[in-house]
């Protein structure tokens, strides 16, 4: 395979993420993803935020390792996209724009019609614009930064990678909800997942260089951020997700409830006087973290004030470590048994507080130990296990990289 660029985005409805990989030359040769890894290089990354506003922010990474940044109007996402592909040329990153050879776009919701990433063409394009209503705050966005760069790009390929396409393998046992069937039928009602890309990279990692050999595999993938989920991974596949219809279901988060009885909503609604929309945006918004500690929604700020004896924050925090424990349990039940647990994503990467106290909950059950040393040094990009060496189950710490999933599974789809 030639030499080629391909750029990764992940479109919010006022922000425009991008990374820029060199696919080198020996990468269809390579088995494992951090074999083709080695292969691959990132040129730049960076980000604009505040698209819409005059004060809008452009900030790229240079290959130095300086970041640049300035801020200026930003109308919408064209200019956005203009605005990044200005700079790659600005800043000798590339002599070209046509040295993009494919544009890989993150989504989150592909709904019941895409396992795979697609060709971003127009079914995909239809298909996402259907599913609007699941996913009002990105898939718009998604449609706006594809629009962008076929603008710009015209003669480059589109790829959309799924956030919910891994997790299409889940059984209907799984996916269903217990609601007239119609619902289902007619509105596509069921658990759909999220950060799929995410637990795919982390189980595929830990099939190849953790358990290699094995014949049959069990994992538990613990992407454990701001906005958090778990995944029962078995032989490589989904067989079960903590996320739902949308990202407010699972485990408790930032700013999310994770699960809550139904009937909250109503009776909250009649207690307040709030509508169903203003609750729904309380529920997404300013619960998780924040709701309960009543200080933040940055883990860092409740360990904080957690140390410092605050009554709330040791609430929250117990109770987010209590809603992990929960869905580790149930994982293990499901998966009948577990090989090894993986800690990624923002918290669990760097948040020792939260990996410790989350498996002490299943410690007596399932005889995970972590050795305390380990679990701390274990922050800030580092890879290795916190698990003490007679932990009946091995506990991981993996940064994740869905970004590289993007870019392999462009170079894919396109035949790159």
């Amino acid at each position: 395979m030639a030499t080629i660029k391909i750029m990764c985005v992940n479109a919010g409805s006022s922000s425009l993420k991008f990374k820029l990989y060199e696919m080198g030359e020996g990468l269809s040769g390579e088995k494992t993803l951090r074999e083709k890894a080695k292969h691959m290089k990132v040129l730049t990354s960076g980000v604009v935020e505040r698209i819409g506003h005059d004060d809008a922010i452009f900030t790229i990474k240079m290959p130095d390792g300086d970041k640049k940044s300035s801020v200026l109007p930003v109308a919408n996402h064209d200019e956005a996209v203009q605005l990044v592909l200005n700079g790659l040329l600005e800043f000798g990153i590339i002599k070209d724009i046509k040295e993009i050879g494919g544009v890989g776009n993150r989504v989150v919701q592909g709904g019941k019609y895409f396992d795979d990433a697609h060709v971003f063409d127009q079914y995909t394009y239809d298909r996402i614009e259907e599913l609007i209503p699941l996913d009002p705050l990105h898939a718009e966005a998604h449609l706006t930064c594809f629009n962008a760069f076929k603008k710009a790009l015209p003669e480059v390929g589109e790829v959309a990678v799924f956030d919910t396409a891994f997790h299409q393998t889940m059984e209907p046992v799984e996916y269903l909800y217990a609601l007239p069937y119609e619902y289902y039928e007619k509105y596509a009602v069921r658990r759909y997942g999220a950060h799929g890309t995410s637990h795919k990279y982390l189980s595929q990692v830990v099939n190849e260089e953790y358990l290699a050999g094995k014949e049959h595999t069990r994992i538990i993938t613990l992407h454990i951020g701001s906005g958090a989920s778990v995944s029962a991974v078995k032989d490589g596949k989904c067989i079960a997700t903590s996320m739902g219809l949308t990202p407010l279901a699972g485990v408790m988060m930032g700013t999310r409830t994770g699960d809550i009885d139904p009937s909250c909503m109503p009776y909250l609604c009649k207690c307040t006087g709030k509508t169903v929309d203003e609750m729904y945006d309380i529920y997404n918004k300013k619960s998780g973290l924040l709701g309960v500690s009543g200080i933040s929604n940055d883990t860092r700020d409740v360990e904080k004030s957690y140390f410092e004896g605050d009554e709330r924050a040791k609430i929250a925090v117990e109770l987010f470590a209590n809603r992990i424990a929960e869905y580790i349990m149930m994982y293990y039940g499901k998966l009948g048994g577990c090989d090894m647990l993986v800690c990624s994503a923002g918290v669990f990467e760097n948040g020792p507080l939260y990996r410790k106290l989350a498996f002490q909950k299943v410690e007596e059950a399932l005889g995970v130990k972590i050795d305390d040393v380990k679990n701390e040094e274990m922050i800030r990009g580092k890879e290795g296990l916190i698990s003490t060496s007679d932990s009946k189950i091995p506990v991981l710490v993996l940064p994740t990289d869905e970004e590289l999933m993007i870019a392999l599974d462009t170079a894919r789809i396109l035949g790159l």
